[in-house]
């Protein structure tokens, strides 16, 4: 095993890198590949266990699961690299995927409904509508406007006295509607003057101390 995928396994999962065991559903890998797209890119270890073990891959079926994955799953097509490594005997298969250019990449789920994926720290998280938002506009590469209404003062007020705020509560307290408050959180994010915070129970939004 060369020096540089001896130093990624040693390191375990994160932002930026997935082990895979093996590839039994194209559906699963696609949703790693699309939360790689959507963040900053990363790679995908297949034949690695979670602990970091080397398993190796069974067959060459693998790579056909991967380009059926970013090829028939995903939306747009992802584009990605793929390397083969050994060691002790053992094939790895590298994936390599670049942050997206055409955000949000989506995968068609088990019931035919496709949805966004994105990286946070060792996990792939569904993306709510504030960050699809957040993507669209970002890739149009135009200006984006923010005037500061009551509902923007609403929000800076409150979080002036309070730690973070999620989306329920910031519209509750600006009398708006979901569209509107999603679309004042996305500005704010692109502007830098929030940051959201994304766990498995939801997501919630600070003023950036920056």
């Amino acid at each position: 095993m060369d020096h540089f995928l001896k130093k990624l396994i040693s390191g375990g999962e994160n932002q930026n890198l997935d082990f895979k065991y093996c590839v039994s559903d194209s559906r699963k890998i696609a949703r790693t590949l699309s939360a790689f797209s959507n963040s900053n890119g990363g790679r995908i270890l297949i034949g690695v266990r979670d602990n970091g073990n080397i398993a190796g891959i069974k067959s060459d079926e693998e790579i056909y699961m991967v380009d059926t994955a970013a090829h028939l799953y995903c939306r747009p097509d992802i584009a990605y690299t793929i390397k083969q490594h050994t060691a002790g005997g053992k094939t790895i298969l590298e994936v390599e995927v670049l942050k997206g250019a055409k955000r949000p990449y989506q995968v068609k789920n088990e019931n035919g409904r496709w949805v966004s994926y994105f990286r946070h720290l060792d996990q792939n998280l569904v993306a709510n509508r504030v960050l699809l938002q957040v993507w669209r506009k970002e890739e149009k590469r135009k200006g984006v406007l923010v005037k500061f209404s009551k509902a923007e003062n609403a929000l800076m007020d409150y979080l002036k006295k309070n730690e973070s705020i999620t989306l329920s509560k910031f519209r509750k307290i600006a009398r708006i509607s979901s569209y509107k408050a999603e679309a004042i959180l996305a500005n704010l994010i692109i502007f830098r003057v929030l940051i959201m915070n994304a766990s498995e129970k939801g997501f919630t939004y600070v003023l950036n101390p920056a």
